[in-house]
């Protein structure tokens, strides 16, 4: 992900950029949500059935933290449809993991809600537009409704832990600016805005991505926020996620209003490295795969059949090797690109959904048309 509010901050005044100094879990604890959005790459729905038990979770997470996970992404499915999410939330904050709530945000009530903020890092709830985008686009008439419900309910308690994620394809498109409007007038602290990345629901809607001229005039949209949102000291935070060419267009338009920073910025965003699939990112899913990120097409490990740090640290596979490069063995444009070490190529998954060869540029990269 592109903490690109961070950055700009942090560079212009002068101050260290946030790093977890670590590598970030996303662990779909479970399959079963009581939603069915069109761009879900897990496919989850209410029939799926746990395999993953409470014993074999927190057996692995101590595993996690020996490895360097520093950070866990609590996804699924919806992770709140589990009972033992908060068992398992304690654990890792004895551990020292810093965890995060991924949820529509539908289980989430006047009962349960303190105990949410105290357990979680950080709570991150899905508005995909307006009212009747989002609700077709998670296929449930009132979705919209109860999840803004969630992020309100949330807010009261002022530790500002609670943002909304927002992903960017030709139904929400028009939708953008509705959802900036919508952190201004409930001063929500953050917007992650994620694009589409081809699999799951995500694969079989594949029409619904964007054009390369739609996403140039969407990532314009939500740099000029984030500059606003600096330059009026308004504390809301933006982060792009899946599109590391968002940190190419955002440095041309820094250094065009900051020159005097334009050094310091490239050397942040270097640091930064682009895409971390498999570097400083993995996912585990529903059936306990072990996977660089959670639209990866290749699986590198599973929790049952293999210890997690030989997965991971000891027997990386040949393919975790590779990925570790930096900047990463491409082709196509990426491999004469002047950016490649800043964002590493983008998404493996797109490459390999389109061209059926994962080490291709990525589809989506739009930086031609800048």
């Amino acid at each position: 992900m592109f903490r690109l509010s961070n950055l700009l901050n942090s560079v212009v005044e002068g101050k260290p950029t946030r790093s977890l100094n670590g590598s970030i879990a996303i662990w779909n604890f479970t399959n079963r949500c009581n939603l069915s959005c069109l761009h879900c790459y897990s496919k989850a729905d209410l029939d799926a059935v746990d395999t993953l038990t409470t014993e074999k979770i927190l057996e692995t997470l101590p595993k996690l933290k020996e490895n360097g996970v520093k950070f866990l992404i609590f996804s699924g499915g919806e992770p709140l449809t589990r009972k033992d999410i908060f068992e398992i939330a304690h654990r890792c904050k004895e551990l020292g993991i810093v965890t995060y709530l991924s949820t529509n945000g539908l289980y989430v009530k006047k009962s349960n809600a303190g105990k949410i903020l105290d357990t979680f890092n950080y709570i991150g709830i899905s508005i995909d537009g307006s009212q009747k985008v989002h609700d077709t686009f998670r296929g449930l008439e009132g979705s919209f409704i109860a999840s803004m419900k969630a992020v309100d309910l949330l807010n009261s308690y002022n530790q500002t832990k609670v943002g909304i994620r927002f992903t960017l394809t030709k139904d929400t498109y028009d939708d953008l600016a509705f959802i900036f409007e919508l952190a201004e007038k409930h001063n929500i602290p953050k917007v992650y805005i994620s694009h589409l990345v081809y699999s799951g629901r995500g694969l079989d809607n594949l029409t619904m991505d964007l054009s390369k001229k739609q996403r140039v005039r969407a990532v314009n949209y939500i740099l000029d926020k984030a500059f606003e949102y600096h330059e009026t000291k308004r504390d809301i935070e933006i982060v792009t996620g899946n599109m590391e060419m968002d940190s190419i267009l955002f440095y041309d338009k820094f250094i065009k209003k900051y020159p005097e920073h334009a050094d310091e910025m490239k050397e942040r965003l270097i640091a930064w490295g682009g895409n971390a699939a498999g570097r400083k990112l993995l996912n585990i899913d529903s059936e306990g795969n072990v996977k660089p990120d959670p639209f990866f097409p290749s699986i590198i490990g599973n929790i049952f059949m293999q210890d997690f740090s030989d997965i991971w640290t000891k027997e990386p596979t040949a393919l975790l090797e590779q990925l570790r490069v930096h900047p990463r063995e491409l082709f196509g444009k990426c491999e004469k690109c002047q950016y490649l070490e800043i964002c590493n190529g983008g998404s493996r998954s797109r490459a390999y959904a389109i061209y059926g060869d994962m080490w291709a540029e990525d589809p989506s990269c739009y930086l031609e048309d800048v």
